[in-house]
């Protein structure tokens, strides 16, 4: 019998029972095989049959046996005593009435839960940093005294890396052009345009949509001064329904369920977000 070291661990057992998982990892893995390979390679439909169940048989018993060697190896391994920078305070696991008073099996609970607290901490400061809070400057002077609004944080992204995944989904849909602009230097401004059917004009804070204004082909999307006019509505009902890419045959789809084209002078502008079927406002409930 070998000898147990003072780590509570039998060193023997333990080298046996590595031995005995690579024997079950091999069975298994026969297993395995013996499934894939089927019943190729039998001469007869009824002997593939019998060669087959019969080795799949072997390759079963031989994976229990390998699973209740290891079981038994298992329980002669021992376990190892945990050891934690506790210092001094590990002299309370000699308590002898330690059932009664468990202060040492206490203490490390606490332990691991504070390491598990220090760490989630840890990520979550790192998530925060990246986090940007802009304070407007009317927040101070006569209202410094009142407690400031917290502002709306978005993810911090460097332009480059939104230009590319623009660009790339300008190149996912080819029937759609996408024009970029950055009026202020930093947020990003598109001009969608779909076919000859409609403009849009997409006002990006870092990859997330702060405002859309969709309006047709032919109404002007700059202000007088030639900048992206991002705040007037469409004159026209139908694009103040914003679907995009959908829309490329928005005047000649027919309604799913009344197979017109129009109702209530509105074409079909509702559209299935699974399948992008159009139907009407009141055909769709």
């Amino acid at each position: 019998m070998a000898d147990v070291v003072t780590v509570g661990v039998n060193l023997d057992a333990f080298s046996h029972a590595i031995s005995g998982i690579q024997a079950l990892r091999s069975s298994v893995s026969r297993v395995f095989e013996s499934l894939k390979d089927g019943m190729k390679n039998r001469e007869t439909l009824e002997g593939r049959e019998k060669q087959f169940i019969a080795e799949f048989q072997d390759n079963l018993q031989a994976v229990n046996r390998d699973l209740n060697e290891l079981e038994r190896l298992s329980g002669l391994v021992g376990r190892p005593s945990e050891s934690h920078p506790l210092h001094n305070s590990g002299l309370l696991s000699l308590d002898p009435v330690q059932d009664k008073t468990p202060l040492y099996s206490q203490l490390l609970q606490a332990y691991k839960w504070s390491n598990k607290l220090q760490y989630h901490a840890g990520l979550a400061s790192s998530l925060l940093n990246q986090q940007s809070l802009k304070r407007s400057a009317n927040q101070m002077g006569a209202s410094a005294k009142r407690r400031p609004k917290v502002q709306p944080s978005t993810l911090v992204l460097p332009p480059q890396y939104v230009d590319d995944v623009i660009s790339r989904i300008g190149r996912m849909f080819p029937d759609m052009t996408i024009e970029l602009f950055r009026p202020n230097g930093t947020s990003a401004v598109l001009l969608v345009t779909l076919g000859k059917v409609l403009k849009a004009i997409v006002v990006m804070r870092s990859l997330f949509i702060d405002r859309t204004v969709v309006r047709g082909f032919n109404e002007n999307v700059y202000n007088e001064d030639g900048k992206l006019d991002i705040w007037t509505k469409s004159q026209y009902q139908v694009f103040q329904k914003t679907w995009l890419r959908s829309y490329i045959k928005l005047f000649q789809s027919s309604c799913q369920r009344c197979s017109r084209f129009l109702q209530d002078g509105l074409p079909p502008t509702w559209r299935d977000f699974r399948t992008l079927e159009a139907f009407h406002d009141t055909c769709r409930m």
